[in-house]
């Protein structure tokens, strides 16, 4: 099957967190034999912010990681679509793209006979409702959406006629448990710290917890502003700045446990989607404590995979007793990594794409070169 993906970055994942699932994706496609070419802008923000702080070399490092993949950086002034678009089977169009390229690829999909979806990996749909309704799918085979309340807005509000719960994963080719030769601290956390949505939770199950208790911590991530920084510091946390989302294995293999701290709109708004960060951590076999959401999609089976913790003094007691190395917590790490190996890897994703592709009618869905895909997954 011919591939063509319209990304808003392969090559950065600077404050852009969907960058592990399309990496991941895109990897699981070629593996199995499809041709797979992948657009970003040129001069998109995330790759811009990247280069600005780090310089090239952080682009060369994606490489080393993931020698199967490149991306092609068009102009939206320039690009020519019919030759972008020519022979393929399945155009796929990320939601972080210009609303004028989406609605021009739209238009050449009447004229040809590709399927084109649309990719929504955000909370936009809740937060920018005006901006989401402005992206005209109208000639759109059909939406995937990664979570169901996504889905169900999308169809509710007539922006699609036809839309699919395609939840995120873990590219456990990257991640997963990784040999420690010992601990360096308790807590790491991986997390920008964005627009305000999440401080109160930062400070309740994350920053007070971690200075009453006096526990060794890094928190690594972007757009942190001062006071941000200055109340890491404060509390004795060390902090790292930008990390490479594919080295956030070899970190977590140095610390005891992680945390999740969802954004403000998944708690109020959309219940059930968890955003990346706990299948990364559960896939790297490091134990997850975290804030209150609602699992009501049923991905994983609190207690088991993960302990909650309903406000800071639990979350206190909690990070004690992994400190300590209570007996649930090995059993408890070790539930999680089976649960993302048995249903929430890139590759159960890309088995449930092959369902929708037989639905939409793209027949020729390559089968896996058994050898290759062997190689690659060594």
């Amino acid at each position: 099957m011919k591939m063509v993906l319209f990304y808003h970055s392969l090559l950065s994942d600077w404050n852009h967190g969907n960058a592990h699932f399309l990496r991941g994706v895109a990897t699981e496609l070629i593996a199995r034999g499809n041709e797979v070419i992948i657009y970003e802008p040129e001069n998109g923000w995330s790759l811009s912010n990247l280069i600005q702080e780090h310089g090239e070399k952080a682009v060369e490092e994606f490489y080393e990681y993931y020698p199967l993949l490149k991306s092609i950086q068009y102009n939206a002034a320039t690009i020519d679509l019919d030759a972008v678009l020519q022979d393929a089977d399945l155009v796929i169009v990320h939601e972080w793209n210009e609303h004028s390229l989406v609605k021009k690829i739209g238009e050449k999909r009447k004229q040809s006979s590709f399927k084109l979806l649309f990719h929504d990996t955000h909370h936009r749909a809740v937060t920018e409702r005006e901006s989401m309704k402005a992206y005209d799918l109208s000639a759109y085979d059909g939406v995937l959406a990664f979570g169901n309340m996504i889905k169900e807005i999308y169809l509710k509000e007539g922006w699609t006629k036809r839309a699919w719960t395609w939840h995120e994963a873990a590219d456990t080719r990257i991640f997963k448990p990784l040999p420690s030769d010992g601990y360096e601290g308790d807590l790491v956390w991986i997390g920008n710290w964005g627009d305000e949505e999440r401080t109160k939770e930062l400070f309740e199950f994350l920053i007070n917890p971690v200075k009453e208790l006096g526990l060794k911590a890094k928190i690594y991530g972007v757009r942190y502003p001062e006071h941000a920084k200055k109340a890491l510091k404060d509390a004795g946390i060390e902090y790292g700045g930008w990390l490479p989302n594919f080295k956030a294995p070899e970190v977590f293999a140095k610390y005891r446990f992680t945390a999740h701290v969802p954004r403000g709109p998944y708690v109020r708004s959309l219940p059930g989607i968890p955003t990346i960060r706990p299948f990364e951590a559960m896939a790297c076999g490091i134990p997850l404590l975290s804030s209150p959401w609602s699992d009501a999609e049923h991905l994983f089976t609190p207690g088991k995979d993960f302990k909650f913790a309903q406000n800071g003094e639990e979350m206190k007691v909690l990070m004690q007793q992994v400190v300590a190395g209570e007996p649930w917590v090995k059993d408890m790490t070790e539930h999680a990594l089976q649960t993302i190996r048995q249903k929430h890897t890139c590759a159960h994703r890309v088995d449930e794409l092959y369902t929708i592709c037989e639905e939409l009618g793209v027949n020729n869905c390559s089968p896996v070169n058994t050898d290759e895909y062997v190689k690659i997954t060594q």
